[in-house]
């Protein structure tokens, strides 16, 4: 389990970097698919686990970025945040060991809801702290949704590239 979360890790951070950090239509849509990293690790990862694997994912993104830490704060705070959104979108049922949130071992919408809520907190954290300003509220705030959606369906596109649904009755 710990060989899949950094090589997937690395997928995200090779695919960030030399592909998406590329992406910036008009100065407003800027995907960051590397929150996925933390959003599909493992149920019963603890939270000293948690914590230091997403400020290394964000300071990976901010070594390559060249964004100061930016990226770090994000992401560990939503690695922070992560087990109260989990327990809020959850509902009552058990999970064994390992189990990762994906569309593969929860329904689509579930998923769905759970990431976006994570992926707007994440972008509206990072956005803010790069503009840094009151000034420019409701442009940040506008650029945040607009990424957020974008990386939303670059989420959806992958997990339902790469993770198998299971039929629920």
């Amino acid at each position: 389990m710990i060989l899949l979360n950094i090589f997937r890790l690395i997928l995200l951070v090779f695919i960030q970097v030399f592909i998406l950090n590329k992406i910036y239509l008009g100065g407003y849509v800027n995907p960051y698919l590397y929150v996925l990293f933390i959003l599909v690790m493992p149920f019963n990862t603890p939270k000293w686990v948690l914590l230091p694997a997403s400020f290394i994912c964000g300071l990976i993104i901010d070594m390559f970025s060249n964004t100061l830490g930016m990226n770090t704060a994000a992401c560990t705070f939503i690695g922070f945040i992560r087990p109260v959104i989990l327990q809020s979108v959850m509902s009552n049922r058990e999970f064994s060991p390992g189990d990762e949130p994906g569309i593969g071992s929860m329904s689509p919408r579930w998923f769905f809801i759970y990431a976006a809520i994570m992926v707007v907190i994440h972008h509206m954290m990072l956005f803010y702290i790069e503009v840094f300003r009151f000034s420019e509220f409701f442009i940040t705030f506008s650029r945040a949704l607009i990424s957020s959606a974008a990386t939303l369906i670059l989420i959806a596109v992958s997990q339902f590239l790469f993770f198998r649904i299971e039929r629920r009755l």
